[in-house]
């Protein structure tokens, strides 16, 4: 039997996704503006478990002193995602450095030292 998504345009989770993605992208902003030391950090995308237990928020860059401040803030900004959603359970957040990002740092570099030996 198929599952008609009704009038939902996508998957559960990838809502999910992008409600924790505006949520978190807005505290950032709000960390940032307190914090100095998270700097500016952009959100490229969030990941949460099949269980719903917990979230990788990817960040287009994670320097270490970024992450002492999301470690020590964690708690505020689950707070303010759990007030801001009406999730069961609210996933448990884990801030990474976005794969993706660093892969196609390390692309660009290779085609541009190709270049430069042409």
């Amino acid at each position: 039997m198929a599952h008609s998504s009704g009038h939902h345009p996508y998957p559960r989770s990838a809502r999910i996704n992008q409600i924790i993605r505006e949520v978190v992208s807005e505290e950032l902003v709000r960390v940032a503006d307190l914090d100095e030391r998270l700097g500016f950090v952009t959100v490229t995308g969030v990941e949460v478990s099949g269980d719903m237990r917990h979230a990788v928020v990817y960040l287009d860059t994670l320097s270490p002193s970024a992450a002492e401040v999301l470690a020590e803030r964690r708690g505020q900004i689950q707070g303010s995602l759990n007030a801001q959603t009406r999730m069961k359970r609210t996933p448990k957040l884990v801030f990474e450095a976005d794969p993706a990002i660093s892969s196609g740092e390390a692309v660009e570099e290779i085609i541009r030292r190709l270049r430069e030996r042409e």
